[in-house]
Order: C-alpha cells, then structure tokens, then sequence
C-alpha cells in the first residue's frame, strides 16, 4: 500500500467558544479536526487517527473525508474544552478542560504507512513516551508545542516547559509553536530568536504562529508571511489549520518559502470565518493573487 502523506494523531474535543461579547458557540474542535482539512485541501493523502469517547462518533463527520481514511481510537473520555475571549481579535483567552481523553498508546496506532506522522496534541499527558519511542523508529515525526507545554490543573489549565525537551526535539523533523510557547520553552521573546534555539537543539524546522505574521526557520533560512485575515471570526485553530497546510505542502516536494506563503493564506482565508478550513487549492491559490 502506497504511504499517505501525512497520518494527523491526536485527539478531538468538543469545544464551548464563549467571545467577548458573552455570545456561545459549541462545536467540534481540537488539532486534530483543524490541521486534517487544511492538509487535504492541498491535495497531500492524508489520514486522520482521532482519539475520542465512541459515543462521540459523530466528532468525524466533520472531517468529511472518506472511512478509510479515517480511524477512532476508543478513549473512555472526549477532551472537553471551554474557551473563553476577552477582545475581538481573540488574542486574551481563558481555557479550561472539564474532560482530558485517554493517553494514545502505540498498540493503537492504525495499521497504515505514512511519511510523516504529526502529533496533533492538546495537553500533556496525549502521548506518552513509548509512543514517541516508536513513531521516532517508524519514521519522520511532527508536533505541535501544546501537547507537551498545556497542563489540564484540574480544570484550569497552564503552559509549563517541557522538561523532556532536549530528549525529544532531535526526533521532531517538524515542530510548531505559538510566540508564547516558544518564550516558555526558551525563554526567549524574540521569535527568530527562539526559533534558531530550537533548531539549535535539535527540531529540524520551526513554526512559529503570531497573530501578525507566521515564520518557518530551519537554522539556515528563515521565512515570515504576513497574516492577511479581513476579519477573525473563525480565529479558533488558527496555528493547526496554517500547520497542517504546511506540513501537507513540504511533503508533497514544496520549498519552505513557498509552503508558508501557501499556508499563511489558507489560514488567512480560514479566518474570515468559524469552524474548519473548506476551502479548496484553487481559492487559496486566488486569495494569494488578490492579497499577496
């Protein structure tokens, strides 16, 4: 069987958006949820192995993808997740976990091939070490920062440094992380800056998300788009839609500069409006000639 692209692992949430305004939305959420179409937009063959309470089957109707390339890895709880935003540009927010899923064990992971494997993570706690010990012997490896700064505090929840970080970071070809994370795990404010330690020790390339502007750097090369968002109703996965339509890029042969122009305006375009990217190739590919 012809490996996927990309296999997206990670768990679902259902999701409470309260914004600043008092108004409430609920819906489905996660990295996972959001990272799946932006990548499958592009075209890249992808797989989505979500990690959800089976009564919560109705979570991956929103991929709309087909069964086969789709999996629910049994949890005895759904990630339950409330957010809530103090201005328009959903910058100031306060999240809350009510419900944390099960750790994803190795002996769950689907019985496919992939390329690149992307822990699309919410908590500490989603993926324990043996199952990074054997993506790592399977193959390239991906993450997003969350999955192992963000702690569920009995509710309330707090970004801690990762304290594997030097072990781990050499086995992530790809990792991601908002400005804020990226201080945490360096230290550093500046965000080329952290970028560069992180390669430094060891992470192939680096994302850094900002609300103005998305930067990749390997070590030798450093890129920076500028967010274009009209509007930022849909701000809500904004780091794992750009991150997924990355990742789907590179590893269907594009250059860094090219894949992060593709993917700031396929997050742009997602902004304008709530829930999941569903959009094509073909209108991010016109979003870029109107805007960039």
């Amino acid at each position: 069987m012809k490996p996927y692209d990309l296999m997206i692992l990670g768990p679902a949430t259902r999701d409470v958006n309260i914004d600043y305004t008092g108004a409430e939305d609920r819906s489905a959420g996660g990295a996972v949820t959001f990272c799946t179409p932006a990548a499958r937009a592009m075209g890249a063959s992808v797989f989505a192995a979500v990690k959800i309470a089976p009564e919560d089957r109705d979570i991956l109707d929103v991929f709309q993808m087909p069964e086969e390339d789709k999996a629910l890895l049994p949890s005895a709880k759904t990630t339950l997740m409330r957010n809530e935003y103090f201005t328009p540009d959903r910058e100031r927010r306060r999240s809350g976990c009510a419900a944390q899923s099960d750790p994803i064990l190795p002996a769950e992971l689907p019985a496919i091939s992939w390329k690149l494997c992307h822990l699309a993570g919410l908590l500490y706690g989603d993926f324990p070490e043996e199952l990074l010990e054997e993506l790592h012997r399977r193959g390239l490896l991906s993450a997003d920062a969350q999955g192992f700064l963000r702690h569920n505090e009995g509710g309330p929840m707090a970004l801690h440094d990762w304290q594997e970080k030097l072990r781990f970071l050499p086995w992530m070809n790809f990792f991601k992380t908002d400005a804020a994370e990226a201080e945490i795990l360096t230290g550093l404010r500046d965000r080329e800056a952290a970028a560069r330690q992180l390669v430094a020790w060891g992470a192939g390339e680096v994302m850094v998300s900002h609300n103005a502007e998305m930067l990749v750097c390997n070590g030798e090369r450093v890129f920076r788009c500028p967010v274009k968002a009209r509007n930022l109703s849909g701000r809500t996965g904004r780091g794992d839609t750009t991150f997924g339509a990355y990742l789907a890029m590179r590893m269907t042969g594009h250059d860094m500069e090219e894949a992060l122009l593709y993917a700031t305006a396929c997050v742009s375009l997602k902004m304008e409006t709530p829930g999941v990217f569903r959009g094509s190739l073909a209108d991010v590919k016109a979003y870029i000639r109107e805007f960039y």
